[in-house]
């Protein structure tokens, strides 16, 4: 029996990827490297960390510790000048009924998130009363697709891995979720996320006892 359920915060509560996007084409261009949503694509659900760590690959730059660290400070701080101005109305469709439906049955909720701003953002817009528990990038070693951040989630909500179902919109976090021996919600516009037990476009008009029942 579904008991949990984990949310991935960029995709699927609110979309900050443009956010993203913006920020880290703002530091290639540093480098004279001119970062394309393709490339960004590959970033989602993946650490501030290794996201450089791709764009220094592709642009063929190899930087010391300490300038990596200069430029991982600097693309937060672009960052979260971007997000100042997030609210509610960011929340992405039908996520605010969802959580109200899961609560109501008695399911408890907890956001997995690679971000290290998670709690910042969903204070921003609104939701953070909606969680049991926040893990974020702040709390775990290893990032996605490693299971970790969904282990703890788990753990931290008093739950086994199996009576739990995440909530994802990406490759990684599908990965990572199934790692973890829990059942796959996926959120794509596609219907293309491997390995997801279900799969819809976003949550409007998501039947929650009917989901949970079928993913059992």
């Amino acid at each position: 029996m579904i008991q949990g359920v984990i949310f991935d915060l960029d995709g699927v509560l609110t979309d900050t990827a443009v956010y993203h996007y913006q920020s880290w084409k703002q530091i290639a261009s540093s480098f004279n490297f001119e970062l394309t949503e393709k490339h960004n694509e590959q970033l989602k659900g993946v650490s501030r960390s290794e996201s450089l760590d791709h764009i220094l690959s592709w642009a063929g730059i190899a930087l010391d510790p300490e300038m990596k660290n200069r430029l991982l400070v600097e693309k937060n701080g672009l960052y979260l000048d971007l997000i100042q101005s997030l609210s509610s109305r960011d929340i992405l469709p039908g996520v605010t009924d969802f959580l109200h439906h899961l609560i109501g049955q008695g399911v408890k909720t907890a956001v997995g998130s690679s971000s290290k701003n998670a709690n910042f953002i969903l204070s921003k817009i609104g939701l953070m009363p909606f969680f049991d528990v926040v893990v974020d990038g702040t709390m775990v070693k290893q990032t996605k697709p490693d299971p970790e951040v969904f282990l703890l989630a788990a753990a931290s909500l008093g739950l086994n891995p199996e009576s739990c179902l995440v909530v994802e919109d990406a490759e990684a976090g599908v990965e990572a979720a199934k790692s973890a021996g829990m059942k796959v919600l996926g959120i794509s516009a596609h219907g293309n996320l491997i390995g997801a037990d279900h799969e819809v476009q976003n949550l409007i008009g998501v039947d929650t006892k009917y989901l949970l029942s079928h993913l059992n």
